[in-house]
């Protein structure tokens, strides 16, 4: 069994170590757990070790879970591919939403937040690959994407998102430099918290915190590797 207590030691100090090369504080650069597969009680482990950010897949795993974990003070973040016949119980039961990539989704996640929840957050996801394969806004579609979403009430636009294919480390700062170029066109975006980078997994954190990532989304590295899901489906 996976002493997963110090595996998550292990990857803050990678964290730690990646945030002084680049002369970032560590406190700059946020943990997600990426629980996906894991069970209720993996995630509770990790919770002792002091891990409360925990980043899903699927859907419909995701919510067994969470109302399993109900008790616990834990933050929920959708980290997968969302259609909108899912969104409902995504604005129910999530406090971030990683992969927006269409206006269409983010307006049902707003128009669905429950009342007496805060706005949802959500990021972006770009397909800075320009991969067929691959979610994700078109690098090119993202200001006009962003301005539409900030006029939506019940979410909350935090940043951008982003997972490249493997080995495409320059990928990171041309999400970066996108981040920069949205904040000078749209001034409205600084006031709303537009504060968040999610970028860089188990393999390749080091070069995402370089080019300024601000949360790195680890499963592999924390969990151990995870057994091959008989029929691997996206959140639909």
């Amino acid at each position: 069994m996976t002493d997963i207590p110090f595996q998550l030691e292990a990857v803050r100090n990678r964290i730690t170590a990646a945030c002084r090369l680049s002369g970032r504080p560590p406190e700059s650069v946020r943990l997600l757990a990426v629980s996906k597969t894991r069970t209720a009680a993996e995630v509770e482990r990790a919770m002792a070790a002091g891990q409360l950010a925990f980043g899903e897949n699927y859907v419909q795993e995701a919510v067994d879970k969470i109302r399993t974990l109900s008790h616990l003070p834990l933050e929920w973040h959708l980290i997968g591919p969302l259609q909108s016949n899912k969104t409902a119980e995504v604005a129910a039961h999530f406090a971030w939403v990683h992969s927006v990539d269409r206006l269409k989704i983010a307006r049902r996640l707003s128009e669905q937040r429950p009342a007496g929840l805060p706005p949802l957050n959500i990021c972006l996801q770009v397909n800075i690959d320009d991969e067929d394969s691959k979610s994700g806004c078109a690098p090119e579609d993202v200001e006009a994407l962003a301005r539409a979403v900030l006029s939506l009430p019940n979410v909350r636009l935090r940043g951008l998102m982003t997972i490249p294919r493997p080995g495409n480390t320059p990928a990171f700062a041309a999400l970066s430099a996108l981040r920069d170029r949205l904040l000078a066109n749209i001034p409205a975006l600084a006031a709303s918290g537009f504060d968040t980078l999610s970028m860089g997994m188990s393999d390749d954190l080091e070069p995402a915190i370089a080019a300024g990532s601000t949360l790195v989304r680890v499963g592999t590295a924390i969990f151990g590797e995870r057994a091959t899901r008989k029929q691997e489906t996206q959140a639909t």
